[in-house]
């Protein structure tokens, strides 16, 4: 099946920063999270893939189609959510959504009204008047109401409580069950992926570290724990990154597997967390 979302040796090159060459697929029916440490590249490759910025090499596309030369085609077909409020706070939603609804070829009055009404949001409120959570939940019902295929959203839930972002994520599991639409979720808060994301990218310093489903990252990665004494220069090797106190060492291994192996019951292998993949890749061995 042909992804709905493909990039291939997507570059771009700024004074201080550059993004080399990264590659990655989201199929349909799937939430990918996008993840990475702030200034990994994850708002310029959305940028990107939304035509904001104007790509120096490699291909990206969306259903299918060249999201240069069919901008208009896929932009009709796919919504987002930007981490920075992009409506005028002095307008009031409905006003809001007179300016909006027009842009879309396949804009759903009804299903609008519906978001408003499960999302609590008052039409005759101005925008600058809502709280965070509002704000993001009126970004959403916009980018749902056109019967967008592909959802992408840049740090959606920065700032927000945790009561808001649970909703937020249930919202999300509930988009992708018809098994034709997908989710592109970036964020540096892993948490928020634990429980929904299928597949996890990880990009840092503009590099491309991993693109894998997210069971498959934590069933073999492993956080080995041991005494001192066994973390030689040739067990130092097998890590991808390591810290040490005076009482033992912490590290991550690719394969938790090989570790069981190579330690034996010498040590203790515990299965980790998105954001302690995230911390051993971005520090490697001068993990605090």
């Amino acid at each position: 099946m042909e992804p709905i979302l493909e990039v291939n040796n997507l570059k771009k090159d700024f004074q201080d920063f550059s993004l080399k060459g990264i590659s990655f697929s989201l199929q349909r029916g799937y939430i990918m999270g996008f993840i990475g440490p702030n200034g990994a590249g994850k708002s310029t490759t959305i940028k990107l893939i939304l035509n904001l910025l104007k790509r120096d090499d490699g291909e990206i596309k969306v259903f299918g189609l060249d999201n240069l030369q069919n901008e208009k085609e896929i932009k009709n077909r796919i919504g987002f959510v930007l981490s920075e409020n992009n409506f005028y706070d002095e307008l009031t939603v409905a006003e809001t959504r007179r300016i909006i609804a027009p842009i879309y070829r396949d804009w759903d009055q009804n299903v609008f009204q519906q978001y408003l009404s499960d999302f609590a949001l008052p039409a005759n409120k101005k925008v600058g008047e809502l709280s965070g959570g509002m704000k993001m939940k009126l970004s959403l019902a916009f980018a749902l109401s056109h019967h967008a295929e592909l959802l992408i959203l840049d740090e959606p839930t920065s700032g927000l409580d945790p009561i808001v972002r649970s909703e937020l994520l249930e919202i999300l599991s509930t988009i992708i069950q018809d098994e034709q639409k997908s989710v592109f979720f970036s964020t540096h808060i892993t948490s928020d992926l634990d429980k929904n994301a299928d597949y996890i990218t990880f990009i840092n310093d503009g590099e491309l570290v991993l693109s894998s489903p997210k069971d498959d990252l934590l069933e073999n990665y492993g956080l080995v724990r041991g005494a001192k004494e066994l973390l030689t220069d040739e067990a130092r090797d097998y890590f991808i990154g390591v810290k040490e106190n005076k009482f033992g060492f912490e590290g991550l291994v690719e394969d938790k597997h090989f570790a069981e192996e190579f330690f034996g019951g010498r040590v203790v292998i515990e299965k980790p967390g998105l954001e302690e993949i995230m911390i051993y890749f971005t520090r490697g061995n001068g993990c605090a």
